[in-house]
């Protein structure tokens, strides 16, 4: 790398860490449509608190015709509960109007509510033959407890009858419901039933950007396809889905409310919008669901509401891909992640109690499998600093010529045995349990309120250190596993240099101590455990390197390489090192022929054979038809 690329470099790096410190936030009208959304689908809080006036019988004859005697009466709840979950519901309406989860508090120690009555809302809307829309909401349900752990809500209209049943097992987070409408054949129009679910979540997490940046909507179709609405967009979201739905899910970060149809839904349509003015909610999300007319007739619309924790050995038993609700990164880094990682992360979990040990013991086990890979690449680095004397005297030789020292470079590397990229291959081999960690911690629930040293917090950054003031791309907060992180790589890439001092020379070597920095910046916000893993994985393999240094003996390296150039004296290059070398050549032609005075050294070449050789030259051009002499070799 020479300086202007290394500069170029640089530049980049800044410029995204400039763009995301100051991004353009969402125009005004984007905000306005995000508002205009939530007040559309959801309502604000004082629209929610404000009592309706009641309507006269007239005017509810004229909204619900025949439904209208279901109108009226006095809303009362009723809970569902066991030792893991409670769901509250109303009698008006006859839907879950709250869930509390009791193993799990927020990130100030309070009662952790997945929705209540004030953030969310429930509903379903049909519409009659004569054409009224009638809503659950504008209905008074009868409740009826089916023993301890079912609940059944009647409502009498139309001469037939509405018919909701849940049921909640012992230590679970599943909710059974049915959906029946009897005698109402003659009245319900035959059109799918629309179930709307909005949600506007708070907060419950210590870092709001990540928890609003971590919620969102997913859903799976019945042909497999599974689709999330983007966590990070600032600006509203919308899906509409034509092909039927088997299931969506509210994201909130660590938390799922969603809902399964044991059959499934026609069609739907998922909204999230953003408020960055509003400090209640961190986004509002939307689900619209159609659900067949003929299901609820005929006794087949049953589904499982889920409220509860986004664990991924919980999911997996819910539904198909109910546990694509846990992001663990996409393609091989999920791969990773679902069959490695999550595995011997929960075999550790049933014998040790602290998880920053259990990440200790994570890096060394990881570190050991890999062990073959890495001692090649410090193989590879250790053959490159035994000829980095015969790559000096190339580049003394040539000082001027990059394209020169490139050619003898690669004729020492064939005559020695070497091939460059065999130190880099074992490398990218383990880039990809690198980044699969860096999508595990921030999503892992078990790291959750979990402590370990100074971190009261392993899924969310350590802030033992608060400034007084807010800093550039860094808030008002240093993360300390961050700095010994950043330290620690600083140690590692010294060490590296020093190993393999021919690789890194001039502006990379001042880029490979400036990677670490830009870093510190950009991670200090990241989970506490993701740093924690990145330092003891950082120390663990200065240790393999020293270990390593031991165990190779730079003058037996050289009389392997002595060997192998004798070994190659007479061999030619082949296959891609042959293809490499020709096209080396022709650019270094080409480079010649467009240097300056080339042009005038070969004309003179061209009057020099035309001198040589009568017969070509001047005549050749008055009388193209002559035939030229060719020279014979």
């Amino acid at each position: 790398m020479d300086r202007n690329s290394a500069i170029g470099l640089f530049l980049m790096a800044a410029l995204l860490l400039i763009y995301l410190q100051f991004a353009p936030k969402p125009e005004p009208a984007a905000v306005e449509l995000a508002k205009t959304t939530k007040s559309a689908t959801a309502g604000t809080d004082s629209a929610r608190a404000a009592v309706p006036v009641a309507p006269d019988s007239a005017q509810l004859a004229r909204q619900l015709g025949s439904f209208a005697a279901a109108a009226q009466g006095t809303a009362q709840t009723t809970e569902l509960s066991n030792k893991l979950l409670t769901v509250t519901f109303s009698s008006k309406g006859g839907q879950p109007q709250a869930a509390r989860l009791h193993k799990y508090k927020t990130f100030g120690g309070q009662p952790l509510d997945i929705f209540d009555v004030k953030s969310a809302q429930m509903d379903l809307r049909f519409r009659t033959i004569s054409g009224q829309q009638i809503k659950l909401s504008d209905l008074y349900f009868r409740a009826e407890p089916q023993g301890s752990n079912a609940l059944r809500f009647v409502a009498e209209v139309a001469g037939g009858q509405i018919e909701q049943t849940y049921t909640l097992a012992p230590e679970s987070y599943e909710v059974g419901y049915q959906l029946r409408f009897n005698g109402l054949s003659q009245t319900l129009a035959q059109e799918p039933l629309t179930f709307t679910f909005v949600d506007n979540v708070r907060q419950t997490e210590q870092d709001r950007t990540q928890n609003r940046n971590q919620t969102t909507i997913n859903r799976y179709l019945a042909s497999g396809d599974h689709t999330v609405l983007f966590e990070a967009s600032e600006t509203p979201e919308e899906i509409q889905v034509e092909e039927p739905i088997k299931w969506a899910s509210h994201k909130h970060g660590f938390f799922i409310a969603g809902i399964v149809a044991d059959n499934e839904f026609t069609s739907g349509q998922l909204n999230s919008g953003v408020d960055l003015n509003d400090s209640t909610y961190l986004k509002t999300l939307s689900s619209t669901l159609k659900i067949p007319v003929t299901d609820v007739q005929q006794g087949k619309a049953n589904f499982r509401f889920f409220f509860g924790p986004n664990s991924y050995d919980l999911l997996k038993t819910v539904a198909p891909d109910f546990d694509r609700n846990v992001y663990l990164g996409w393609g091989l880094f999920r791969w990773v992640n679902q069959f490695v990682i999550l595995p011997v992360f929960h075999f550790l979990q049933q014998y040790i109690a602290s998880y920053g040990l259990i990440i200790v013991l994570l890096v060394i086990l990881i570190k050991l499998v890999t062990w073959p890979l890495t001692y090649k690449t410090y193989e590879s680095q250790a053959k490159m600093k035994v000829l980095k004397p015969e790559m000096d005297a190339i580049k003394e030789k040539y000082p001027d010529d990059q394209m020169k020292q490139q050619q003898e470079t690669m004729k020492l590397n064939q005559s020695m045995g070497v091939n460059p990229l065999s130190g880099c291959v074992p490398t990218l081999l383990t880039l990809p349990i690198l980044f699969a960690m860096f999508q595990f911690f921030p999503n892992a629930i078990e790291l959750r309120q979990e402590a370990f040293l100074w971190a009261k917090d392993l899924s969310t950054y350590d802030n033992p250190i608060i400034l007084p003031f807010a800093l550039p791309f860094m808030g008002n907060h240093i993360s300390l596993f961050t700095v010994l992180m950043t330290l620690s790589t600083l140690a590692m890439t010294y060490q590296t240099n020093q190993l393999n001092p021919s690789a890194m020379q001039g502006p990379m070597k001042f880029y490979s101590y400036l990677m670490p920095l830009i870093f510190f910046f950009v991670l200090n916000s990241f989970a506490a455990g993701l740093t924690w893993y990145y330092l003891v994985s950082n120390l663990v393999t200065m240790g393999q390197m020293a270990l390593t240094r031991s165990f190779i003996d730079d003058d037996k390296v050289r009389a392997k390489l002595e060997a192998n150039r004798v070994k190659n004296k007479d061999k030619k290059p082949s296959g891609f090192s042959a293809r490499l070398a020709d096209a080396m050549k022709a650019a270094q032609e080409r480079d010649a022929q467009t240097k300056p005075g080339s042009s005038k050294k070969l004309a003179t070449n061209n009057d020099a054979a035309d001198e040589a050789e009568p017969g070509t030259g001047a005549d050749d051009v008055t009388n193209p038809k002559k035939p030229r002499k060719t020279r014979r070799s």
